[in-house]
């Protein structure tokens, strides 16, 4: 029997497991980066189990990963894996590939108590549309075919047990075109407004924190100078990802660039133990393999016969094999301690699957010092501090540390700065921080409802607090433009003047042109009118949650220099001037802003 001592880490993942579920049900997510040991996580709060509890994951090699180290326990477990010719439930735990699980549901009407699914971010939202029993369409990826399995399952388990609890293991924890994959952080942060696989984050590991502490090899990343793919000119298709004709229509017209790059990495894998290539396509795949010693060689895709791709593996982790080409299919449940260089010659814009192929090569080994990683693709991540709550606005974009007016929470957002540091714009919403497990309800940017004056996301289609339908900005312009009575400004910037006694509001476009209205001070309504229309952008601009009032046409143009600028001005015809109907704050749609390309 053997016997794990478990990291403090460790350890400190199965008591916050522990403690969120004494007090709640609601499902939880354990984020920890490669390597670090997330099957002995699993190992821990299985034995600690006193019912059923079901262990999930997409591939057979972590199912035998993580049940092996359950046994070492001395502990008997089950196992539930066509792949491994297994379908083992009558122990209290059993460990599942969720293929197999989700093809055979009837196997599955016991009452089990905790559902742990590894490698989580695999894990999308239940499809409201679809029942749960229907079957996958032939031409649906492997991935989405696992995604509609994992809900197929939970809903399966709910059934015999409506308590029972959810947990996630990832070391990525986010989804491309998803975002983070759960809604709240234990530190106080909200990840997102909207639904999401997972309702808490309870526990997160940084990958600095196991590399400094050396539980991990330190991965050395180095930019391709010599030879490069340039895939800027690609669309992205509706999942996020580039199409794969588009791809090698691109690789095509790069033959010579592909040896090349496969030429350093000859060169600069000469000493190197173990060396994985990922590539773009199948075609790009077998290019690659091409210009590799043949007798060192091996090539894994999708299609590859299952018993051929455990031969090539066993033989590159027993070093017969030197290098390892592969498409999407090394990315997780692959483990190879002495793969100490990764190839990147895929375009991704995913985060998580950048991660997850760098991890592949920072697990320590003996005589490894570092892991040289070489991108061939330009991926532009932070492969410490990935930041995928909202797509980069553009390129100058970076995270800025914006703080909440009104709790105070240090935001971090996409912004831009100018060459000494100093902020010129961020692209938040909403404040991020938790109240008493409520966010916070201050938003940098909001669409303000005609009908009640209530703040909503810029997105909103509805009303929060009235629910009345808000209408889309795009309708609204493009009504405007088809109108010959109507004009539409895109707004450049905006001034203030006085003018017989009135307060002249005039909004500038970039070619010179103006619309103007003005506010008599002198009446009330106007006052209020005013008021509605500009105080609460007036409030934000200045960073103050006090509320503000102008009250006079002094007032106003001593804080003119904070005056909000909307990023469109329509107007309707009267007959000797243009009279405005609409300002469009805070725009986020297909027309192009003033100052924009």
């Amino acid at each position: 029997m053997a016997s794990f001592q478990l990291r403090d880490y460790q350890q400190e993942a199965v008591s916050a497991t522990l403690k969120h579920f004494r007090k709640t049900n609601e499902s939880a997510v354990i984020v920890l980066p490669t390597g670090s040991g997330k099957s002995l996580v699993i190992a821990e709060l299985a034995r600690l189990a006193k019912q059923k509890i079901l262990i999930l994951t997409h591939v057979k090699e972590l199912v035998e990963q993580n049940h092996q180290k359950y046994e070492s326990y001395g502990l008997t477990a089950g196992i539930y894996s066509a792949g491994l010719k297994k379908k083992e439930n009558q122990y209290q735990v059993t460990f599942a590939s969720i293929q197999s699980a989700a093809r055979n549901l009837s196997d599955f009407n016991h009452q089990y108590s905790l559902i742990i699914i590894d490698e989580c971010h695999r894990v999308n939202m239940a499809n409201d549309n679809k029942t749960q029993e229907q079957e996958p369409k032939p031409d649906q990826s492997q991935e989405q075919e696992d995604l509609n399995q994992y809900q197929k399952i939970i809903h399966q388990l709910k059934q015999s047990n409506p308590d029972v609890k959810l947990l996630g293991l990832t070391a990525t924890p986010y989804r491309l075109g998803m975002g983070w994959i759960y809604r709240k952080h234990y530190r106080g942060i909200v990840r997102s407004e909207s639904e999401r696989p997972f309702e808490h984050c309870i526990y997160e590991l940084p990958l600095r924190y196991l590399i400094k502490r050396q539980y991990l090899t330190e991965p050395k990343l180095v930019d391709a100078t010599i030879e490069h793919y340039d895939f800027s000119s690609l669309c992205e298709n509706s999942s996020g990802e580039y199409n794969a004709t588009d791809v090698n229509h691109l690789l095509n017209k790069n033959h010579r660039v592909t040896q090349g790059i496969i030429e350093q990495v000859i060169e600069l894998g000469d000493k190197r133990q173990g060396i994985m290539i990922f590539a773009a396509t199948v075609d790009h795949a077998k290019e690659i393999f091409s210009y590799l010693p043949a007798q060192h060689s091996a090539l894994i895709t999708g299609a590859t016969d299952s018993a051929e791709r455990d031969h090539l593996i066993k033989a590159f982790k027993l070093k017969e094999l030197k290098y390892l080409v592969n498409v999407s299919v090394l990315t997780t449940g692959f483990d190879a301690p002495h793969v100490d260089m990764i190839a990147i010659l895929r375009p991704t814009q995913s985060v998580s699957l950048y991660q997850q192929i760098i991890g592949r090569g920072l697990r320590l080994c003996d005589n490894k010092k570092d892991c040289l990683v070489i991108d061939y693709t330009g991926n532009d991540f932070d492969l410490y501090q990935p930041e995928v709550g909202e797509k980069k606005p553009n390129s100058q974009s970076q995270p800025v540390q914006v703080s909440c007016p009104s709790c105070e929470f240090p935001n971090i957002f996409w912004g831009i700065c100018d060459d000494d540091g100093h902020l010129v714009e961020h692209y938040g919403r909403r404040c991020q921080g938790l109240i008493e497990d409520q966010q916070c309800d201050y938003r940098f940017v909001f669409k303000e409802c005609p009908h009640c004056g209530g703040e909503n996301d810029i997105a909103a289609r509805k009303c929060l607090q009235c629910s009345s339908v808000l209408v889309d900005p795009d309708d609204m312009l493009k009504k405007a433009l088809q109108l010959k009575d109507a004009k539409v400004l895109r707004c450049a910037g905006t001034s203030l003047i006085e003018q017989e006694g009135k307060l002249k509001v005039i909004y500038h476009d970039e070619e010179g042109s103006e619309l103007s209205e003005s506010f008599d001070f002198s009446k009330a309504n106007q006052v209020i009118i005013f008021n509605q229309l500009f105080s609460q952008r007036l409030k934000i601009n200045l960073s103050t949650t006090k509320e503000i009032k102008i009250e006079s046409i002094a007032q106003a143009l001593k804080v003119s220099a904070y005056f909000p600028s909307p990023d469109f001005v329509i107007a309707r015809k009267q007959k000797y001037y243009w009279k405005i109907k609409e300002r469009l704050f805070d725009y986020q749609g297909r027309y192009r802003k003033a100052n924009q390309l």
